[in-house]
């Protein structure tokens, strides 16, 4: 397995390797609680994302799966269609 490419988020990290999308997800106030997630591109069914607007200093990802829904908000300057791109490549 390699990496391809990884996304620092506002606090989150989503890191795309060839097999699956892995995301850490840091929760709380204090940072304390983290959630890892690592997601076989097999699993993804349907997959939105949503660029930030002018006053909007996130982009938003949004991956539904057969285990469930996962939300990822991206910082201000990354490249959406290119995060979109990674995705479409090894999904479909």
């Amino acid at each position: 397995e390699r990496a391809v490419a990884a996304y620092a988020t506002i606090r989150d990290v989503a890191l795309f390797t060839n097999k699956r999308l892995l995301i850490k997800d840091v929760q709380g106030l204090t940072g304390t609680k983290v959630e890892m997630y690592s997601l076989p591109y097999s699993a993804v069914n349907m997959w939105s994302t949503e660029n930030a607007g002018i006053l909007d200093y996130t982009a938003e990802v949004e991956l539904w799966t057969r285990a469930g829904h996962i939300k990822i908000e991206l910082k201000r300057g990354i490249n959406i269609r290119e995060f979109e791109r990674l995705l479409a490549e090894d999904i479909l």
